[in-house]
This record gives C-alpha cells, sequence and structure tokens, in this order.
C-alpha cells in the first residue's frame, strides 16, 4: 500500500522518489498537478521524467518536503528563477538566510588550511576575487541589460522577419502577401532611422551629421562682429543756421545674407528627415513622444518661424527678443546620439544617476546658503571698507563660484574670519562634489562594459526549438534493425530488471514480445 502513495521522478536523468502527498503540499504548481496521462509519464518504469537541472530540482523538492526554499549557489541566478518559472513557483519564496545570497554578490566560503603557505595564500585569496566577480549582482545585470536593449545598441542589421514583427504585418509576410509599401516602409525607415543597417545607411547618416554641424557652426558664426553687415539709414539734420545736412548712421547690424541660404538648405534637408521618418516610422505616436525627435520638431519649425517673425513682425519694438527663441535649434546636437552608442551611454548614465544628482544640488545648496549668511556676517565684524558682500544674495553667488572650484576673484573676503569661512567653504565644496562622481563613474563603466560585452558576442546564435511530444493514438515510428539483434522486448525487459535490480533470465526473455509486454 505504501508503494501505491509514492511517486518516482526522473530529473536530468536523477531518479526522486517522494510521497503523493507530499507534492500535494503546494497546490497550482506543476508536481501537484501529475497524472498518468500526461505525455511524460514512462508506464514501463513508472516513473516521470523532466529534461530539467537537477541541482535546482534538489532545493525544489526539499521545498516541498520542508516549506523552505533554498538558493543554490552553484548555479547562475536568472537560470534559478527559470527553473522556478517552470516548476510554477515564486522567486520571492527563498528563505531569508538565502537571500543575500540570492539578490547580492556571491561570497565566498571555504575552510582555509590550518598552516597556508604563502603561496597557498595568495591562490585562495585570488580565487575568492573571481569568484566573486564571477557571481555579481545578476538582477542589477539583468536590468543593466534591459536598459541596454532599450537603447538600441546594436549595430547588427536585422532579419525580414524582425522588422516585419517591429510593424505589425508579421502575417502578412510569412503567407507571402505583402504589398510594394510593406516592403518599402521598413527599408526607408532602417535608410533613414539605423545608421549601420546598411551601407546607404551610412551615408545618409554621415549627411545628416554634416548638415548638423555646418548648421550649429552657421548659428554660430553669424553672431561674430566680423560676419555681420551694417544696417545704414539717412538721417536729416537741421542745423543753427537753418540749414539741412544729410548724414548716414548705423542702425543695427544683421548677418550676413550668405547664412540665410545655408540656413535653407540645412533646414530643407532636416525637414526632408523628419516627414520621411515621420511617415515611415512603426509608431507614430512613440515617435513623435521621443524628445530627440520633440528638439528636432521644434528647432526645425523655429526656423519658419523666424522667417515669417522676419517678413510680418520687424517693424514691432523689441523685435530682436524673439531670436531668442531660435536658440532651440543648438539642440539639434542631441541627434548626434543616433550616431554614437558613447552619447546614450553618457545619458543614459546621468538618468541612472539621477539620485545622486539630486543629492549633490541638495548638499550644493545647503553650503552655499550656510557659508553666504556666514560671509556676509563675518565681512561685518571688522572694519572693512572694501566689503563686497552687501547683501546675502551677492554672497550666494560666491558661495556657488567658490564651492564648485571655479574662483572668478570678482569678490573675495578681506578679513580673517572671513577668509576662514572662505577656506571652509573651498574645502566643503571639493568633498561634497567628490562624494558622488565614483558613483556616477561606476554607471558608466558598468554600462559601457556591458556594451562592449555585448559587442563581442556572436551576431547569430543557435536557436532551441521547443519539443515536440508524440499525440496519444499516433503510433510511434518502428526503429530499423541492421543485422540480428534482441527484440524490442527483450530490450525493454532487460532495463526493467536492471532498474530493479533483480538477477537476469536470459531464457526467460527469448519468448516475450512487445505484445506481451503491452498486454
Amino acid at each position: 500500500m505504501d508503494a501505491e502513495n509514492r511517486v518516482v521522478l526522473n530529473v536530468g536523468g536523477i531518479r526522486h522518489e517522494t510521497y503523493k502527498a507530499t507534492l500535494k503540499k503546494i497546490p497550482a504548481t506543476r508536481l501537484s498537478r501529475l497524472t498518468e496521462a500526461l505525455a511524460n509519464y514512462d508506464p514501463i518504469l513508472n516513473e516521470y521524467f523532466f529534461d530539467r537541472h537537477p541541482g535546482v530540482f534538489a532545493q525544489v523538492l526539499n521545498y516541498y518536503r520542508t516549506g523552505k526554499l533554498h538558493y543554490p549557489t552553484d548555479v547562475c541566478g536568472p537560470l534559478f528563477e527559470e527553473e522556478l518559472e517552470y516548476w510554477g513557483l515564486d522567486s520571492n519564496q527563498v528563505e531569508p538566510c538565502c537571500w543575500m545570497t540570492y539578490t547580492a554578490p556571491f561570497v565566498f566560503s571555504s575552510v582555509r588550511p590550518v598552516t597556508p603557505t604563502p603561496a597557498c595564500a595568495v591562490l585562495h585569496t585570488l580565487a575568492e576575487l573571481c569568484i566573486v566577480c564571477a557571481h555579481s549582482n545578476h538582477r542589477d545585470t539583468q536590468e543593466t541589460l534591459a536598459v541596454l536593449d532599450r537603447l538600441d545598441l546594436d549595430t547588427d542589421k536585422p532579419s525580414d522577419e524582425e522588422m516585419a514583427r517591429k510593424f505589425g504585418f508579421e502575417d502578412d509576410y510569412f503567407s507571402g502577401n505583402l504589398s510594394w509599401w510593406q516592403k518599402t516602409k521598413p527599408k526607408l525607415w532602417s535608410l533613414f532611422d539605423e545608421p549601420y543597417s546598411s551601407q546607404a545607411a551610412k551615408v545618409i547618416g554621415v549627411i545628416s551629421v554634416f548638415f548638423i554641424c555646418v548648421s550649429i557652426l552657421s548659428f554660430c558664426l553669424k553672431t561674430h562682429p566680423d560676419m555681420r553687415v551694417p544696417v545704414i539709414q539717412n538721417i536729416t539734420v537741421h542745423t543753427a543756421e537753418n540749414t539741412t545736412v544729410w548724414t548716414l548712421d548705423k542702425k543695427a547690424t544683421n548677418a550676413h545674407e550668405a547664412f540665410f541660404y545655408i540656413e535653407c538648405v540645412c533646414n530643407t534637408w532636416f525637414t526632408f528627415e523628419i516627414l520621411t521618418r515621420l511617415i515611415a516610422s512603426p509608431h507614430k505616436f512613440m515617435f513623435l513622444r521621443a524628445s530627440v525627435n520633440m528638439i528636432d520638431f521644434i528647432a526645425t519649425l523655429s526656423f519658419y518661424v523666424d522667417i515669417l517673425l522676419q517678413k510680418f513682425a520687424s517693424h514691432l519694438e523689441n523685435a530682436d527678443i524673439l531670436e531668442f527663441f531660435s536658440i532651440i535649434r543648438i539642440m539639434r546636437l542631441f541627434k548626434l546620439t543616433r550616431h554614437s552608442s558613447g552619447l546614450k551611454i553618457l545619458i543614459q548614465t546621468f538618468r541612472a544617476s539621477a539620485k545622486e544628482l539630486t543629492l549633490l544640488v541638495f548638499f550644493l545648496v545647503l553650503g552655499i546658503v550656510i557659508f553666504a549668511s556666514l560671509v556676509y556676517y563675518a565681512e561685518r565684524i571688522q572694519a572693512n571698507p572694501h566689503n563686497d558682500f552687501n547683501s546675502i544674495p551677492l554672497g550666494l553667488w560666491w558661495a556657488l563660484v567658490t564651492m564648485t572650484t571655479v574662483g572668478y576673484g570678482d569678490m573675495a573676503p578681506k578679513t580673517y574670519v572671513g577668509m576662514f569661512v572662505g577656506a571652509l567653504c573651498a574645502l566643503a565644496g571639493v568633498l561634497t562634489i567628490a562624494l558622488p562622481v565614483p558613483v556616477i563613474v561606476s554607471n558608466f563603466a558598468m554600462y559601457y562594459s556591458h556594451t562592449q560585452a555585448r559587442a563581442k558576442l556572436p551576431k547569430k546564435r543557435r536557436r532551441v526549438l521547443p519539443v515536440e511530444h508524440i499525440r496519444p493514438g499516433v503510433p510511434a515510428p518502428t526503429p530499423k534493425r541492421c543485422g540480428p539483434g534482441p527484440k524490442m522486448g527483450e530490450l525493454i525487459l532487460s532495463q526493467v530488471i536492471v532498474r530493479a535490480g533483480l538477477p537476469r533470465a536470459p531464457a526467460a526473455l527469448k519468448s516475450f514480445s512487445v505484445a506481451d509486454l503491452v498486454l
């Protein structure tokens, strides 16, 4: 009767035996729903076979027995999570004793020799360092890889199937009913938005970068005095002798006319590029929400708005102030992030270090307010006829310049107490700025190292196909026999006898067949 209540589980070639009631302790899991109708049940050996990791399953079965889930330290974290998901278990049920090992870097523990030699000690230390590096926080690694996937740093060309899935017409792709536009749209998108997808896309990328650089250079050079043309007007002057004199006066200066034509050519390309990318984009709303595309839209629109203002609003007073909004065109430099993975990593580093940067700004503001107040009152203690600190707001500017180690020298304390406050302000600024810098550098090194590792991975990886189970009712194919050999029934019965540990009976096997075994 006890044998009927037990179940045999063969996981990765290792047989485990337990009670059926043990597997019912955790309902709604794979092991709690075992029936003999499953495809992985072997009626001959009376066992269930699972082609999974046997080391992880030992901890899984122990979880059913004791109700405590422990983490095996000899497997990778993502593998452990994948196995738990297969068995229908939750990784949050890991015991507190193993939670730090599961979520934090692996800590190597072993028994050192009682009297180690120096060489053994060095080798043991190196082994500890290697294992600690190898068992890094896998969850942080998964988050980092997810971020890199969103940044789209891959430079290899996607396949036609991936492009069809990206644009949402994979059904037409598999059926072979792609229209002309469905074939052209992905190519157009790759040509203008993915600079590394083909040689033509690289040429388009070089042209885009060229026009960006020319536009920024033109925007800067047209403000130089030597690059501007004076606006001359005739002024009538009435003298004391009741005579009229004509004179020429420089009213203003305008940029040279050549800069206007240069900007026209550049903005024509920008307009054509952004409209083409908008039409060929797989998701219009997500395309418009992208920050780089929003900057491109506003910068291109500002050029046409500037032309309209010069034509219809040039006679208004203070119309030159409206040119200030054209500074948005300098933001086109962020478009270079599409062509440089380093800039993408740098921007993502600042995003990942937002908490540290916020903490830095908080301590800077706190120090600026404190030292501005201190230096204001310190300069008033002694007689100081050349006091530069007439108010605390002026002291805020001095404290900001001092704490950031810039030191323009336009304001300086003159008294001994003020100099002491200035020295403390400089030291506090150095310490405050130096504290979050290692965190930012560490984040950049982490993203950069993962990017370099991804670049070294093979572009084509082997696809793992799911195992197709034999449908019930369909006879299995009979293997061909090459020459004389034992019958199938003899082979099966031999395996049963070996597994059961019974003595062999060759004479009994001669009159045995597959039909007898099935019956």
